[in-house]
């Protein structure tokens, strides 16, 4: 089977219900499987699924918890996870990004954070990615460097 090919798992940690379903769509619709979706911290750390191979996480999640707080919890919990921020506020990312790939900043179109999807799949599977970065993607600055490196070997 063809690595890019694969079907990721994805965890979807967002406390708007309808921007939630949108995403859960926009996933599947690329040939994905949801296997969580979470509103808080507490929920995230309530979860018994597998690891997932991709998550989306929003800053300002339900009950005051801070997506800072469950990307410390999802990169002790499942280590291998890539971590998107799906955010309004970007600015509000430390400049390690908490240990995530890179952030999606809100609002975005289907078409943006689709483009994103496929670009992190490819980077997860075959780095780097093959495709140009979509501008709705904003990559970590070590993931960045990481994968430019890739390129010139």
């Amino acid at each position: 089977m063809d690595p890019i090919a694969k079907t990721l798992a994805v965890l979807i940690v967002e406390d708007e219900a309808l921007l939630a379903m949108d995403l859960e769509a926009m996933v599947t619709d690329c040939g994905h499987r949801v296997i969580g979706e979470a509103a808080s911290f507490d929920e995230v750390e309530a979860l018994t699924i597998d690891a997932p191979d991709l998550v989306f996480l929003d800053m300002h999640l339900a009950k005051g918890s801070s997506g800072l707080d469950v990307a410390a919890l999802i990169r002790e919990r499942w280590t291998s996870a890539v971590i998107v921020f799906v955010t309004a506020n970007p600015m509000k990312i430390p400049s390690d990004f908490a240990g995530a790939h890179g952030v999606i900043p809100k609002p975005f179109s289907r078409n943006g954070l689709m483009s994103a999807i496929r670009y992190l799949q490819q980077g997860m599977t075959a780095p780097p990615p093959s495709i140009p970065r979509p501008i709705s993607f904003v990559p970590a600055p070590i993931i960045e460097a990481r994968w430019s490196e890739s390129e010139m070997t």
